[in-house]
């Protein structure tokens, strides 16, 4: 299995932009699909952004499209979401998870994912 550790968290105004950066070691990277989720205060847990195996097909939260980008480097083990265009609304941990032989119509569901990080706490506001 895969251990993630999240950075790139931190304090930004709204419409600004920020970086995720999700660490992975201990797996084989490129065969893992990964994703990111998020849970504000007071709210559930819910799905940002997800990249297929190798780097495949991606998906989006219909509340993101068009502001975030997922993006894996295979070298570095590593995955990102860039953020632009932030709102307060975007304020919450947000949790890098990987999977093992998710299917693409699995991308945007938790429980395709059994590895996930501690999460990195982002905060927009003014």
């Amino acid at each position: 299995q895969v251990h993630l550790v999240e950075s790139g968290g931190g304090l930004v105004q709204p419409g600004g932009s920020l970086r995720l950066s999700c660490a992975a070691s201990g797996g084989s990277f490129t065969t893992y699909s990964l994703a990111w989720f998020r849970q504000a205060p007071g709210k559930d847990r819910e799905f940002v952004a997800a990249i297929k195996r190798y780097g495949g097909a991606t998906a989006y939260a219909d509340a993101v499209k068009g502001r975030f980008t997922i993006s894996r480097d295979n070298a570095r083990s590593t995955v990102y979401l860039q953020m632009n265009s932030l709102i307060t609304e975007d304020t919450a941990v947000y949790y890098c998870a990987a999977g093992m032989g998710v299917i693409t119509s699995t991308l945007r569901a938790g429980s395709a994912y059994n590895n996930w990080g501690q999460g990195t706490q982002v905060t927009v506001s003014s």
